[in-house]
């Protein structure tokens, strides 16, 4: 059995099923310890298997659950305390639980919106604010560093139909993949973001509005998400310490390296400013530039590779 995460840590949010138990399972395949935290909710959050967590560990060797809403901040302490008194230490963190209500921005239910923000992106922040002043203890106690890993998604870059909470959640979390990078590199903790593609409850819940995104939705729902949990078992491994703020995405045996928002072009706009008509002309540069209104589901429509 291959063991490069042997005496290693971690806490998989969202874990007790989809791609968060096959990462939690691969975690434990190479020999780390897995605190699972999983509230048991449908995909819109709905309340469903309370229990859920606790069950799948039990089956799970190498790994503990722990019944709990990671956006609750108790819960995201309780995590912690529990990898600190199970195994030691807490070295890893997947964040990894999500939620989905899509509507229209024209149709806004705020309390959708609250609610995806919440699990989606404060929930991985709650979790990242309790861990890692043990983290960084713990380098300094002489201990490897760890490595955050947050689930993130191409609507977020993209965008896609009806999916405003769903896609700033995503937007959001990449960029605290990259604050959290900026501000743990002293500590040599990385943190990076993986885009998953596979077979999900988030995919099994896609409504396509064309074609295009019904092809997507039949061909992602081929594809294991085996490839994402591995992706994501080398990025918090030794071997990746030197990646840091990165945006990789797995989509079957395909691995993509994402580009992230940089100035493609710039002009100099003279003293004074330009009126509205001097705008416009000074925009027909950067017109070939722009980005196409095309959303994620249309761009990977294309055959996966199995």
């Amino acid at each position: 059995m291959s063991e490069e995460l042997r005496g290693r840590s971690a806490i998989v949010t969202g874990g007790a099923r989809g791609i968060g138990l096959v990462i939690a399972t691969e975690l434990t395949r190479l020999g780390a310890k897995v605190v699972i935290v999983d509230s048991g909710v449908t995909i819109g959050g709905a309340s469903e298997s309370p229990d859920l967590a606790l069950r799948v560990a039990a089956s799970l060797p190498g790994a503990v659950g722990l019944a709990g809403d990671i956006a609750d901040e108790a819960v995201a302490q309780s995590a912690v305390r529990l990898a600190q008194e199970q195994f030691g230490a807490v070295d890893i963190l997947v964040n990894n639980a999500a939620i989905i209500r899509d509507g229209f921005v024209f149709k806004a239910n705020l309390e959708a919106w609250d609610a995806v923000i919440r699990t989606n992106l404060s929930g991985a922040f709650r979790l990242i604010a309790a861990a890692t002043p043990a983290m960084r203890d713990q380098v300094k106690a002489g201990r490897a560093p760890g490595a955050i890993v947050n689930l993130v998604s191409t609507a977020a870059i993209y965008g896609n139909f009806g999916q405003a909470a769903y896609a700033a959640a995503k937007g959001g979390l990449i960029a605290l993949t990259r604050v959290a990078a900026h501000d743990l590199a002293r500590s040599g903790i990385t943190s990076n973001a993986v885009i998953p593609f596979g077979a999900t409850r988030v995919t099994e819940s896609i409504q396509p509005a064309n074609e295009a995104q019904a092809a997507y939705k039949a061909k992602a729902l081929e594809v294991s998400p085996v490839y994402v949990a591995q992706l994501v078992s080398f990025l918090v491994s030794a071997a990746a310490a030197h990646i840091n703020g990165q945006l990789i995405g797995a989509r079957g045996r395909e691995l993509f390296l994402f580009s992230q928002a940089r100035p493609v072009m710039t002009q100099r706009v003279p003293v004074g400013g330009l009126d509205i008509a001097a705008m416009a002309a000074a925009m027909k540069g950067f017109e070939t530039h722009f980005t196409d209104l095309v959303t994620d589901l249309e761009v990977f429509s294309a055959d996966p590779v199995l």
